[in-house]
This record gives C-alpha cells, sequence and structure tokens, in this order.
C-alpha cells in the first residue's frame, strides 16, 4: 500500500535581487514528503537546502507566483501570515542549525516553550507546564523541572539542542525539518541526537525532512534522499540507490569525499573548484565547470531530472550512463 502524501512541492522558484537584478537562488524545485518518512536533502553551502526549508516554513516572502506548496490540500504560497501562524510549530516544526541563536537568551526554558503550547492549545498553566516537563523527559533530559527555569546559556550544546527539538515537538507535528541539527556537536551527542529524532519518528510518525551536507549522517536516518547543486535537484532516490549506485558526478564527488578508515593515510578527496554564484551561469548544466565528464553539450543544454533505470530514481545528468560505467565508489 502507498504512503500518503503529507507535503507537495512544485516547481518552488526563488529568487533575490542583487545589485537590481534578479538572481534565481532555487529553480524548479519538485518532491514529495511522505507520511512516516526521512527525506534528506544534501548539498554544500549554497545549494538552496536551507532556503528551501525556509519556505516551506513561509519565512521567505520571495517566491514565483507559480510555485506551489501543498500542505492539507492548501498552498502554502498563497496562505496569509495569519494562516502560517497557526501551521508553524503546529502543524509543521522547524528545528534550526545552531540552537545558541534559535533560543532567546532572555526568556528561561520554560517560557519558550510555554509559548509554543499557549499559542497552539487551549491547556490551563498547570496542564501546560506539566506537558512542557512530559516532553523535556521524553528528549532525554532530566531535571526538567528544574531546566524549565534555566536560561539558554546554563545549558551545554547537546542540551540546548534537544530543547529545540522538545519546542518543535510539543505540539506533536505532522512535519518536522531539522536544518543541519547535528553540526555544531561533538560525534557523541550527535548520535544521540540521530537516536533522538530516529524514536520520534517511530512514535509519532512524524515525517522529517532532514537537511546536511553529510552523508554519512543521511545513510543513518534517511529513507530517500534529494541532492542539491546550485538551487537545482540533481539526483533523488532511495537512500540505498544514491550510495549504491548514484549516477551524477556532484553525487559521486561527495560520496568520495567521505573518510575512509581503511585508507587513513590517503590524502581525503575534494571535488574540484567551487559552486557557482547563483545566476553566473547562464546556459547548460550547473556542475559543468566542475565535472570530470563534461562535454560541449553540458556546457551548452541545461539538463533536465529524468527517471533513470532504477525504481524511483531520478538524475540531472547527459552523461549519468557512462558515469555509472567509468566509476566504482567503494
Amino acid at each position: 500500500m502507498d504512503k500518503a502524501v503529507v507535503l507537495n512541492v512544485k516547481n518552488l522558484n526563488i529568487s533575490f535581487q542583487v545589485n537590481q537584478k534578479k538572481v534565481n537562488a532555487v529553480r524548479d524545485v519538485n518532491f514529495q514528503l511522505y507520511k512516516g518518512d526521512v527525506l534528506g536533502i544534501v548539498g554544500e553551502s549554497g545549494s538552496g537546502k536551507s532556503i528551501t526549508s525556509l519556505s516551506i516554513m513561509g519565512l521567505l516572502s520571495n517566491k514565483d507566483k507559480d510555485s506551489e506548496i501543498i500542505f492539507r490540500s492548501k498552498n502554502l504560497i498563497k496562505a496569509t501570515e495569519k494562516e502560517m501562524r497557526k501551521v508553524r510549530g503546529n502543524q509543521i516544526s522547524m528545528i534550526f542549525q545552531e540552537p545558541m541563536t534559535s533560543l532567546n537568551p532572555l526568556f528561561t526554558v520554560g517560557q519558550q516553550l510555554l509559548e509554543a503550547v499557549k499559542l497552539h492549545t487551549h491547556l490551563k498553566k498547570r496542564e501546560a507546564i506539566n506537558l512542557c516537563v512530559n516532553v523535556l523527559e521524553s528528549v532525554g533530559l532530566g531535571r526538567a523541572e528544574a531546566l524549565m527555569k534555566e536560561y539558554p546559556h546554563q545549558l551545554s550544546g547537546g542540551m540546548r539542542q534537544r530543547v529545540m527539538i522538545a519546542m518543535a515537538m510539543i505540539c506533536k507535528p505532522e512535519i518536522l525539518i531539522a536544518d543541519e541539527p547535528t553540526t555544531a556537536l561533538d560525534v557523541t551527542i550527535q548520535s544521540q541526537i540521530l537516536s533522538l529524532m530516529r524514536e520520534l519518528n517511530s512514535a509519532n510518525g512524524t515525517s522529517i525532512i532532514f537537511i546536511t551536507h553529510d552523508l554519512g549522517v543521511v545513510a543513518e536516518i534517511c529513507n530517500r534522499v534529494i541532492v542539491m547543486y546550485a538551487g537545482q535537484i540533481v539526483e533523488e532516490g532511495p537512500v540505498r540507490t544514491i550510495f549504491r549506485e548514484p549516477q551524477h558526478p556532484y553525487t559521486i564527488g561527495l560520496l568520495k569525499s567521505l573518510p575512509d578508515t581503511r585508507h587513513r593515510d590517503e590524502r581525503l578527496y575534494a571535488i574540484p573548484g567551487m559552486i557557482a554564484k547563483p545566476g553566473s551561469i547562464k546556459a547548460g548544466c550547473q556542475f559543468a565547470p566542475r565535472c570530470e565528464f563534461v562535454t560541449d553539450k553540458c556546457r551548452a543544454i541545461a539538463p533536465q531530472l529524468l527517471p533513470t533505470d532504477i525504481a524511483n530514481h531520478q538524475v540531472r545528468c547527459f552523461e549519468s550512463n557512462r558515469v555509472k560505467e567509468v566509476i566504482t565508489v567503494v
């Protein structure tokens, strides 16, 4: 039986005004999020991952009028700010990248949690406090009642991130967007946070969009993967397919960049060049300047995102068959 679609992003285009010129930061992004799935969005800084997530939350106003973000049969792009306030934190929640800057330093943990409860529920004060304490305990924070009275600067990085997760999950949203939630944490705490998110996904059936630049994290937590480059989706498929049979040179470059403990003496691989500034490449494939398989056709014509012969797999590359034949990712 097919899973229900909880979020449908269609033809998402986002642009910014730079020196009185319109620059496209995200172009023709299409994807679906299914009930209970964990969807990974990966790519370098500047690939459009975070901008895509902010647009889903209704925090960007510069989206194309023909774009669609369908949630509960409603296009969120056309929703009013009043309507979006009912969605944010209640039906769709987001964990931001740096908890120290996301939490207000002037208010206690309890005050910030209670604000979310009061905004979206009709619980009495004591019931709301009990809910906050229970949620803090559910994300692995001991002495929850004492934590309610503490300020963000009194907590460690891992504890602050757990508070952010508690705040995001307190109203039991259908969708949780996690924007690189483990980037600033050490390896041990990162593992604990990933385990916690898996538990929340399993226990509540919450659909998660997990944004990261780390494919190792994607392998650990995600079911499906979207690879973004220069504001476009260049490859999409089940996590097993992306790791075992990648067909875009950029995806392969990301996989080759992962450290391998079996070859510690070898220099870590790096994709040559830098990601292009938005709008700087006027024609052809955005990855062409960095691609070892580039042809004249790649430089002249922009490839489309097309299905491959693998189920539920798409790639944006003219040379995907040649790439598949030549490169073996270990």
